[in-house]
């Protein structure tokens, strides 16, 4: 079902009816048209009440559509707003639930609206890189003034239509059964003849008005960045401010055209849609029951075990966290606390907030005491035999049916479960550091891993607000195998001729919160030291630079030893180029005979991304990956890649297949390096011979 009409007495009740939030899809715009006709010819229906069925109004049109026949196919939202406006018959929009982006202008064009108190209201489209494309921009100034309407359509930001009261938004507020309410305010229009009354009509009022949009204008400078839908829209709302209605109209639709076909609006709409299909599992159909999850119990109190009872507890679940000694325990409890101590700043949280949720904290000593809990996920050293004996002693004590889950970022988890006699319930948890606050999470479907497991913690990602997608079972699964490369060339680049400074400037030019030195002295560069010795010896093929290595022979091991890459004073993290370590990469360079030369931007860029983009190929061609946006959404949420490139598939697919498979045959011809890590993986090599695109 799409749209249902029902006639109760002379108001005629059309419905939305299109599951989960009654989008406004080309089929639903058809049924709806239908049944508008048909009420604007039943000469005993004297009104029209539009709403929608379940617990939304609408959640506005249907973006898998954008860019597709389907979008523009008649009746377009556009024409079914002209439709709904010019209607003789006075429309009464009752609105509950989500009402926002094309439900929003729909109820917009409607010609009275009643809402429920809590109902949620916004225009989110400039979220997705674009502004509301159907009169959005020209009717809510007229309902809610210049200043409160451009607030809202430059921020994407939702308010409750209680906020909303006393404004000609809406004509009333519903504390009741709003339907019941709709059909008695459209009694009251019938008995008393009301007309209908439009919002094309009203003049937007403000008492400076070029003041104000210049002072905006100022304003979103400031915050936009490289995305151009802020400023578009106070474009189209100046528009609306100062021109006729059907000339602001014209000026919103080309403007929403324009957008529509901008990278950044197409990164965006990538992802928006990405995030939904990660919870996709072929396989695994929407209706596999699931294990409940009441308790949970996490090994380690230290930064990973901390952050990932944090998530437990910030959800309402209750953890029993083990350590092995007191002081562990304390000092983990502790920096759980402290990090609350932000958000009570910030006004976020309450002491009692922190209180309330610290209590949900049992810290015990002993394996006996998490034998109940649900779920346990470890979270000690990154060693495959410290896992093996805790995964030994889970298997002894926790009870049948709970989940095993291994927060691992790198080591085979099939060779974990094995260390057990239910592999059946054994699942990778990949979580990204700050954990309470990185919103990837990496669930590793091992090789016996039941569906059942898969689907628990996939949902229990969504409880803790979690982006998770589902790879498979490799050294360093998506994210850190497709790492592993870029920082093979990130070492590469050193010895040819960059300096940090340079490849981390020309990282963040290209959209990065922080380029890789940076990244690496955060982190912590011990780390991936530990993990490149384990490589040279599982891997010993695989070349590496060297540089890295004689960093950490010197203890700079970054922020934490106050020097890595770059240099640190005391309770100060600005990085400072360091002398000696561009001193020691140029020597490094003569050592190993490699003639240093000037390397562009341009080149850092695409080598480490390339490199990005090869790797992922490979991942997909293997299974390790589901799709090529289950890719971009864990370097999006996990690795920092700059939303308005959308990841690095979507960005190879912008810039083209042919041109990056062009570009590393041009890296191979250099001698230096790893030259055979240019070659094309098979799918790529295939797609751009086609002409074809990852997405």
């Amino acid at each position: 079902m799409t749209a249902t009409c029902q006639t109760r007495g002379a108001v005629a009740v059309i419905t939305l009816d299109n599951p989960p939030v009654n989008g406004l899809g080309y089929d639903t715009r058809v049924a709806f048209a239908r049944h508008l006709e048909a009420a604007l010819a039943d000469a005993a229906v004297k009104a029209i009440v539009v709403t929608g069925a379940g617990k939304a109004f609408s959640g506005g049109a249907d973006i898998r559509e954008f860019g597709s026949p389907k979008a523009v196919a008649e009746p377009n939202l556009l024409s079914l707003i002209l439709a709904l406006e010019a209607s003789t018959k006075p429309v009464v929009a009752a609105v509950h639930g989500a009402c926002m982006g094309g439900g929003l202008e729909l109820a917009l064009a409607c010609h009275y609206r009643v809402a429920a108190p809590d109902a949620q209201i916004a225009l989110p489209e400039v979220k997705l890189g674009l502004l509301p494309g159907a009169g959005g921009t020209q009717r809510l100034p007229r309902a809610l003034g210049l200043e409160a309407a451009l607030n809202m359509i430059t921020s994407g930001s939702i308010v409750a239509a209680q906020k909303l009261a006393g404004t000609p938004l809406f004509d009333a507020i519903i504390d009741g059964e709003l339907r019941d309410g709709a059909l008695e305010f459209a009694a009251q229009l019938i008995s008393k003849k009301q007309p209908p009354k439009r919002l094309r009509d009203v003049r937007v009022q403000h008492p400076n008005t070029e003041g104000f949009l210049m002072f905006a204008r100022n304003t979103v400078d400031a915050v936009a960045g490289p995305y151009p839908a802020p400023r578009k829209c106070i474009e189209a709302v100046t528009a609306a401010a100062t021109r006729p209605f059907d000339e602001g109209m014209a000026v919103e639709r080309r403007l929403f055209q324009e957008l529509l076909l901008t990278p950044e609006s197409k990164a965006l709409r990538h992802i928006f849609l990405g995030e939904r299909a990660a919870a996709r599992i072929p396989d695994i159909p929407d209706t596999t029951p699931t294990r409940p999850i009441n308790a949970a119990a996490v090994i380690g109190a230290g930064t990973m075990g901390g952050g990932i009872t944090m998530n437990f507890i910030n959800a309402g679940i209750p953890v029993t966290l083990l350590e092995m000694k007191q002081e562990a325990l304390d000092r983990g409890l502790e920096t759980i606390r402290r990090n609350y101590g932000g958000a009570v700043r910030k006004g976020r949280m309450t002491e009692a907030d922190v209180d309330a949720r610290l209590k949900l904290i049992t810290p015990v000593l002993e394996y006996g005491a998490i034998a109940q809990a649900d779920i346990v996920i470890e979270a000690v050293f990154e060693d495959l035999t410290v896992k093996q004996a805790v995964f030994e002693k889970l298997d002894a004590v926790m009870r049948p049916g709970a989940i095993l889950a291994t927060n691992t970022s790198t080591l085979d988890v099939d060779r974990i479960a094995a260390f057990t006699r239910r592999p059946g319930d054994v699942v990778g948890t990949h979580f990204f550091s700050p954990a309470n606050v990185m919103r990837l999470l990496e669930v590793v479907r091992g090789a016996k891993t039941a569906p059942d497991v898969l689907a628990t913690v996939m949902k229990l990602g969504k409880t803790m607000k979690k982006i998770a997608v589902v790879a498979g079972v490799c050294d360093g699964f998506i994210g850190n195998r497709m790492l592993e490369q870029m920082v093979r060339q990130t070492g590469f680049l050193l010895e040819e001729g960059a300096l940090p400074k340079q490849v981390d400037a020309a990282m963040e030019k290209f959209g990065f919160a922080m380029g890789p030195f940076r990244v690496g002295d955060l982190a912590g560069n011990d780390i991936s030291w530990a993990i490149r010795k384990r490589r040279y010896v599982e891997k010993p093929l695989l070349k590496y630079s060297r540089i890295a290595d004689r960093l950490c022979e010197q203890g700079r091991f970054g922020q934490k030893t106050g020097a890595g890459w770059y240099d640190y004073k005391p309770g100060d993290r600005t990085a400072r180029p360091s002398a000696a370590v561009e001193q020691m990469i140029i020597e490094y360079s003569k050592e190993i005979g490699v003639a240093r030369r000037e390397i562009s931007d341009a080149e850092i860029v695409d080598r480490i991304v390339y490199a990005l983009v090869n790797e992922g190929a490979k991942i997909l061609e293997e299974g390790i990956a589901l799709r090529a946006s289950d890719i971009d959404m864990v370097y999006l949420n996990g690795y920092g890649f700059p939303a308005y490139r959308g990841g690095p598939m979507l960005y190879a697919d912008t810039v083209g297949l042919d041109v990056v498979v062009r570009r590393m045959k041009q890296f191979a011809r250099n001698p230096h390096g790893d030259p055979s890590a240019w070659e094309p993986a098979r799918s790529l090599a295939r797609l751009a011979a086609a002409g074809k695109t990852f997405n």
